[in-house]
Formats: structure tokens, sequence, C-alpha cells
């Protein structure tokens, strides 16, 4: 499938999922690179929607627009090989982005906690994305490791020492 195909794909779909909520939002698409992935983000438009609608869509601490995008991905990758998935990022009102900067300062917090004091930090509070994002943020760290840890809704992000492949004298 094309990009321009896979773009396509999600923006019918969203605009069809706002439409069904009553919502009339134009949705533009774009093919972005984020913490060494790519994405198809998929834009509302939300000068066409009140502060309402979009607090609405966006929901308490993005539990709204977390479970559109969750259903976006399980939706229009339902049924495909996994070479032919890809990924959506549904964006409002600039809320990803706001939200990625504060992950990525998270996941440096985080990191530089764990080099300080040699021990393991847990993250609370993420969703299984952003947990997944703050994996590929740590992932080029060789000092470092990540796991998640619980189960939902209480699973938590570790972020520990990465254990030394040397035996120890």
């Amino acid at each position: 499938m094309s990009d321009r195909q896979f773009e396509q794909r999600g923006q019918q779909w969203l605009e069809e999922f706002l439409k069904l909520a009553n919502l009339s939002a134009p949705v533009t698409t774009e093919i972005r690179e984020t913490f060494s992935e790519t994405s198809c983000w998929l834009t509302i438009d939300d000068s066409a929607l009140t502060p309402d609608q979009i607090e609405a869509l966006i929901g308490t601490q993005g539990v709204a627009i977390d479970s559109i995008q969750y259903l976006a991905n399980s939706t229009l990758n339902l049924g495909k090989q996994e070479d032919q998935q890809g990924a959506y990022t549904i964006e409002l009102a600039g809320y990803r982005q706001r939200r990625q900067q504060e992950l990525l300062e998270i996941a440096e917090q985080a990191a530089e906690q764990v080099r300080q004091s040699g021990k393991e930090y847990e993250i609370k509070s993420l969703s299984s994305a952003e947990r997944r994002q703050i994996h590929t943020i740590l992932k080029d760290s060789p000092d470092l490791e990540t796991y998640s840890r619980g189960q939902e809704p209480d699973r938590r992000l570790v972020v520990q020492p990465a254990k030394s492949d040397e035996p120890s004298a």
C-alpha cells in the first residue's frame, strides 16, 4: 500500500468516526517520523469544533484521544500482515505535540535519576502507546534498560541501569 493510500484510509476512517459522533471537522494527513518511528498523523481541524467538543475529544489526561487512536490503529490494521500494518497518530489542538515533548522530558528525567542513583525508576500513569514511546526514546542508551511491569490499568514503565555482561571480580 502506498503512503497516499495509507493516509487516505486513516483520513476516511477518522472523518467517518467524527461524523458518527455528530462532529463535522476536516482531517488532514502527514507522514512523520518521531522518536525513530514513522506514523501517519491524522490532524483534526479544531477550527470547526467548539472548546467543549475539543475537550471531550481529548478527555481527561488524554484518555479519549488515546482511546480513539487505539481504535483507529486496531481497526485500520485488522487482518493485515505485520509488514502491511502502519501506525496512526491522532492530533487535535496541538495535544500530541505537547504530550510528546512532555514524554521526552519524562524520559530524560528518568534516565538522569537512574544514572545518578544507580537504582530503577518507575513511571506511572502512561498509556501503552506512551510507554512504547519512552521505550523507543531510551532504546539507544546502552547504559539503560526499560520494561513494563504490572497489569492494566496499573501498568508502569521501569527504567533501570543496564545489566553488565562482564562477570564481577
